[in-house]
């Protein structure tokens, strides 16, 4: 399989909220995450969309940090998309 069919079956992976916070830059994109896990249940995923570089860094450790399970991430075209799951 090559990176862009890779690349391709990442971003088609399904998803139950999403929160796009591109354009945003450091802290905003994590504060955004931080809010809109709320309205996600145990089990259920969250895609997140950022511009932010910064979010290679902090994305992981939020997860880390909270008990949540980073599944994927993926950078295409200066875009970063995380797949996150609420631990239940």
């Amino acid at each position: 399989m090559t990176e862009s069919s890779k690349l391709r079956t990442i971003t088609h992976m399904k998803f139950d909220h999403i929160l796009d916070a591109r354009g945003l830059l450091c802290p905003e994109p994590v504060m955004m995450l931080h809010s809109a896990v709320r309205n996600v249940t145990d089990g259920e995923v969250l895609k997140m969309l950022a511009t932010d570089p910064s979010t290679q860094r902090d994305v992981p450790k939020f997860c880390q940090f909270l008990g949540y399970e980073l599944v994927q991430h993926a950078e295409e075209n200066d875009e970063f998309v995380y797949w996150i799951r609420k631990a239940e």
